[in-house]
């Protein structure tokens, strides 16, 4: 190595001044570009050539080591840093900074030979084998004090070194492995049942209805994990073991985190989040990291690709405070688990990426740097592919690096938008139980029909839990909120209360954070905000719809309604929009509520995509909500980035055809590197633009 144990970095004399996100995006100086780089799959002249055309690409961070624990400890206690020194030394002489993993996401196969209790099992009691990877119990106490040790190890031996800029604990947690149902796992969730509930086996007997079914419980020993049983598990017992399987994947998290931080307080830490992923929540972990990161994988086969990852996205900046955050993971082109496993186009690549940067990602980097010639990911695609350099894929590659170094201005600029989104993992995991009125009420499909109009408006959001500060914003919505405890729904009252417009949709507030319905009429703790009482749910047969007419302000409206239904009655609440199919003529369908110095709506069905936009867009311009620009056609997106007297404007066309954008203001080419104002951008297809305001 470069440096010993001991030895300061360059920037290690700001170390206490600066909080270690700080000093990690401070280090970069600019966007960072990358990718997962695995030199220990290829021989050393491969290595040189890897060496040569990051440079080439503009390449300044790379994550090293993820799966690498076979490498550096081959038996017991044998560690083995050697091959790492070589690339850590390589990377640093190159101006690269190494985003270090603790190699502890795939357990290796000596591990697993002498102790095969710490491999998971299911809720079936199938035991899953080695082979794959992520196969451990996160209860595991086995694999918790291997992965320490070896956390330890890197700690200490890498301390100090110049390449090292960011540790990368575990990978994708929760990803193949969301929960252990084995004795161990049993064992720490009576264990966190204790903690939970005081030691008090009358208090879970409460929590949990345990009346029903003759479940009672004598002592917290007879409790078992929710495995697979003749009919549907306690449902607040199923929620109670998504918080704790959650919980204990954030213990063996906050396991090496700690040890990082007692060696290397100077080194920031992070883990990769999946997008989408149900099982990990968050807005938990995300105020354990120094910097949030993700990993998105959009579907070019999809109708709009860009829709469920710039959610995704959204949330991930939501989860860090608005903090700039890292992509951390993303295809150059195919990868290589769906059934039909599409390309990007031409163009469609950098246009993902620079999404990224449009909802506040100061990092772009992807999985993964060459193409891997065996092993299970094979075909999954690279920043070099099979074909090497001489490639589309590549050359696209290199000139997205040369187009992110050109703006380091961006660097530290934020994102802020006026309305809100909601969500939270607890309802997530209740919503999606069993025994429900309708098993189509899925979280992430009712997310993205609030979260597309908004879009197709051009209105930016952050996605949030229901406990942060709302005050700030000017409309909150609420997709199907279907956990709602008392406290948060109070917030919500006293958020219209005092002013803001909110918009809540069918099967909110519900259950309390124990599933337990709230009684005298759904939804019953915002039913004095909303002015609306619902006495039964009406769920729909599948593909059934309902046709539905607007009122006062939406009179001239027409549009359908599907999945849902309740029998809506209004206590304070006037119709926005009512049914118009027969037996359900006039009923209200959507509302809206003036309560304190606020406005409050409801939507009592799911209302098809013109029909949310009307509605959204209604409540949006009532409350002084803005598009980001004014007048963009179909399918283009802005995003305004601002930050220390610079602002830049980016704007997305996620469109097959060309477009005109006219900007007001004074905009310069920030890709271009020019003063000269710009008055309008063409946006060829799947276009680009990045603006620099200069006034």
């Amino acid at each position: 190595m470069n440096a010993a144990p001991d030895e300061v970095t360059p920037d290690s004399g700001i170390a206490g001044a600066l909080p270690p996100g700080e000093r990690f995006w401070r280090r970069l100086g600019g966007v960072a570009f990358g990718g997962d780089y695995n030199p220990e799959q290829w021989p050393a002249e491969t290595r040189a050539e890897d060496l040569r055309l990051m440079a080439e690409a503009r390449v300044n961070l790379v994550t090293v080591g993820v799966f690498a624990w076979a490498r550096v400890e081959p038996a017991r206690g044998a560690y083995d840093f050697s091959f790492f020194d070589r690339v850590l030394d390589d990377l640093h002489a190159h101006g690269i900074t190494a985003d270090l993993a603790t190699m502890t996401a795939s357990p290796p196969p000596w591990l697993v030979h002498e102790h095969p209790e710490i491999l998971p099992v299911t809720a079936d009691g199938t035991v899953l084998g080695p082979g794959g990877r992520q196969h451990f119990c996160p209860s595991s106490p086995v694999y918790r004090e291997r992965a320490g040790l070896l956390a330890e190890r890197l700690a200490t031996h890498y301390r100090g070194h110049p390449a090292l800029g960011l540790w990368h604990v575990g990978n994708e947690y929760g990803c193949h492995i969301a929960a252990c149902y084995c004795a161990e796992s049993a064992a720490g969730f009576r264990r966190w049942l204790r903690e939970r509930y005081g030691d008090d086996v009358e208090a879970l007997n409460d929590a949990w209805s345990t009346d029903f079914w003759s479940q009672r419980f004598a002592s917290f020993d007879h409790v078992q994990p929710p495995r697979a049983a003749p009919t549907y598990p306690n449902p607040a017992q199923q929620l109670d073991y998504m918080r704790f399987s959650s919980e204990a994947l954030r213990e063996c998290f906050e396991l090496e985190a700690g040890i990082l931080r007692r060696i290397t307080p100077e080194v920031p830490i992070t883990t990769n989040f999946l997008g989408g992923l149900k099982s990990v929540d968050v807005f938990d972990w995300a105020p354990r990291l120094d910097v949030v990161a993700v990993d998105s994988y959009p579907d070019p086969l999809d109708e709009r690709p860009h829709l469920a990852p710039g959610l995704v996205y959204d949330t991930m900046r939501g989860a860090g405070g608005g903090a700039p955050w890292i992509l951390m993971e993303q295809a150059p082109s195919a990868v290589n688990w769906r059934a039909r496993n599409a390309i990007k186009q031409p163009g469609q690549m950098r246009l993902w990426s620079w999404q990224a940067v449009a909802h506040g990602a100061d990092a772009v980097l992807f999985f993964q740097w060459r193409q891997s010639r065996g092993g299970a990911e094979k075909f999954h695609s690279g920043m070099v592919p099979h074909a090497g350099a001489d490639s589309r894929v590549y050359r696209e590659i290199a000139a997205l690096g040369q187009e992110l170094a050109s703006v380091p201005g961006l660097l530290g600029t934020r994102v802020r938008n006026d309305v809100a989104i909601l969500l939270d993992w607890n309802s997530w995991w209740a919503l999606e139980l069993d025994s429900h009125p309708s098993d189509g009420v899925r979280q992430q499909e009712r997310l993205l029909e609030h979260y597309t109009p908004l879009f197709d408006l051009g209105v930016g959001v952050d996605v949030v839990p229901p406990s942060a500060d709302l005050t700030g914003y000017a409309l909150v919505v609420v997709p199907n909120l279907y956990l709602l405890p008392s406290r948060d729904a109070a917030r919500l009252s006293a958020y219209v209360q005092g002013g803001g417009a909110l918009v809540v949709s069918f099967f909110s507030g519900i259950v309390d954070e124990h599933d337990r319905v709230h009684l005298g009429g759904y939804p019953a703790p915002l039913r004095e905000v909303l002015g609306v009482r619902v006495e039964e749910f009406c769920p729909a047969a599948e593909h059934e719809t309902f046709p539905v007419r607007g009122c006062e302000a939406l009179a001239d409206h027409e549009g359908v309604a599907g999945l849902w239904r309740e029998d809506l009655r209004l206590t304070g609440a006037r119709p926005e929009l009512v049914f118009d199919a027969p037996g359900w003529a006039g009923r209200p369908v959507a509302t809206r509520h003036e309560y304190g110095a606020g406005t409050a709506r409801y939507l009592s069905a799911r209302l098809d995509e013109a029909t949310m936009r009307a509605i959204l867009g209604r409540a949006a311009a009532e409350a002084g909500v803005k598009p980001v620009v004014e007048g963009l056609p179909s399918g283009v997106q802005a995003s305004v980035r601002a930050g220390d007297g610079r602002r830049f404007l980016i704007l997305l066309n996620h469109t097959g055809d060309k477009h005109d954008v006219a900007l007001t203001g004074e905009w310069a080419d920030g890709l271009a590197g020019l003063d000269e104002p710009v008055g309008t951008v063409t946006l060829p297809p799947l276009g680009v633009a990045v603006l620099r305001a200069t006034g």
